[in-house]
């Protein structure tokens, strides 16, 4: 997986995520508005509203946290949702 950061501030992130789509934005984008110091997070796809770019960009606004490791964070927490639901797939 490609990622450019775009624009990093203490409390905002933007960040180009390359080959990804709907389905990954969505879970990610889900995940971390699941997460305590996440504000908002949000991402665009369309190349008329972007300038042409086709890899989604990820907005992230965070209350004061490194919205990074806000980012860091929502991956984990995937990673430990996909793995319980592969226990559990195993187990039945």
């Amino acid at each position: 997986m490609e990622l450019r950061v775009i624009d990093k501030s203490e409390q905002e992130l933007r960040i180009e995520i390359a080959g990804e789509d709907h389905t990954f934005m969505n879970v990610l984008k889900g995940a971390l508005l699941e997460t305590e110091e996440v504000t908002a997070a949000t991402y665009d796809v369309n190349p008329e509203q972007s300038g042409g770019q086709t890899d989604p960009v990820l907005t992230v606004k965070t209350d004061g946290a490194d919205p990074l490791d806000a980012v860091a964070d929502a991956a984990g927490s995937i990673t430990d949702q996909t793995t319980a639901l592969a226990d559990a797939v195993r187990a039945a």
